[in-house]
């Protein structure tokens, strides 16, 4: 398994450079395994947050193939879903969580967002109260081709949110993303709302993990690191945390 390339800082945030998207997952998942061992080590039970989408593929299946975590004492819960959409949905991120986690490694408790309750503010309100009964040890995360954190795009994005989940509308790019990858036959089939994390709630953690390979990652992260930092590319947070590691591939890092 490969070191870094290289590792560096930008402000208060960790960056790590990989030669590979294997490399990048494979280190990842060392990372998480130790911190969630040393937590279980501590406390005897973890909380922990994980992301869907493409770019948690390799390192989720690396994580698991690694073993040697109790997952029978770690509850685990989502960033996101879309609103009105059903469990048994293929495009649903709870349908992505059950197939992909879940059912493979059995955890104490995985609480998901209801995309399809009756009263979505009330879901909100629920999930909100769920993640703040106790500190949440880590997340996992990914960065969106608009910079987005969760379903943070940047005409929502609120780094004083007062609320740890709320509905927001989905820009365009953060739908086209959601084509290219598969998940829906063309932009207007993707709901136009979602329920969200909000940014405080990600930032809120002891620990940040983030994933971000790809050339199709190589300018929101070069907005994320060199631009100001702002909503208008919300991953630009990550520079005012210092519990956060952002790992990233030679392509999501070559217009650096």
């Amino acid at each position: 398994m490969a070191a870094p390339l290289k590792i560096f800082t930008i402000e208060s945030l960790t960056v790590r450079l990989y030669g590979s998207p294997l490399d990048l997952a494979q280190d990842a998942a060392r990372e998480v395994q130790a911190h969630l061992q040393e937590v279980l080590a501590a406390q005897g039970s973890a909380r922990t947050i994980l992301a869907t989408g493409n770019s948690q593929l390799q390192f989720l299946d690396e994580l698991f193939r690694l073993g040697e975590v109790d997952w029978s004492k770690i509850t685990l819960f989502h960033m996101d879903e879309y609103l009105g959409i059903s469990a048994d949905d293929s495009a649903s991120f709870r349908h992505y969580m059950r197939e992909r986690v879940e059912n493979k490694i059995k955890p104490k408790q995985f609480h998901y967002i209801e995309g399809n309750a009756l009263e979505p503010i009330k879901e909100c309100e629920r999930y909100g109260r769920l993640l703040q009964e106790q500190p949440i040890d880590l997340c996992c995360f990914g960065i969106g081709e608009n910079g987005h954190l969760a379903f943070n795009d940047p005409p929502v994005a609120n780094f004083a949110d007062v609320h740890p989940v709320k509905i927001v509308k989905l820009d365009d790019v953060c739908k086209m993303q959601q084509v290219k990858q598969g998940h829906f036959p063309n932009l207007a089939s993707v709901p136009p709302y979602a329920l969200t994390l909000t940014i405080p709630a990600l930032c809120s953690v002891k620990k940040m993990v983030g994933l971000c390979p790809g050339k199709n990652k190589a300018q929101p992260i070069r907005d994320a690191l060199r631009g100001p930092v702002s909503p208008a590319c919300p991953a630009s947070i990550l520079r005012r945390q210092p519990h956060a590691v952002l790992l990233l591939d030679t392509e999501s890092a070559s217009l650096l």
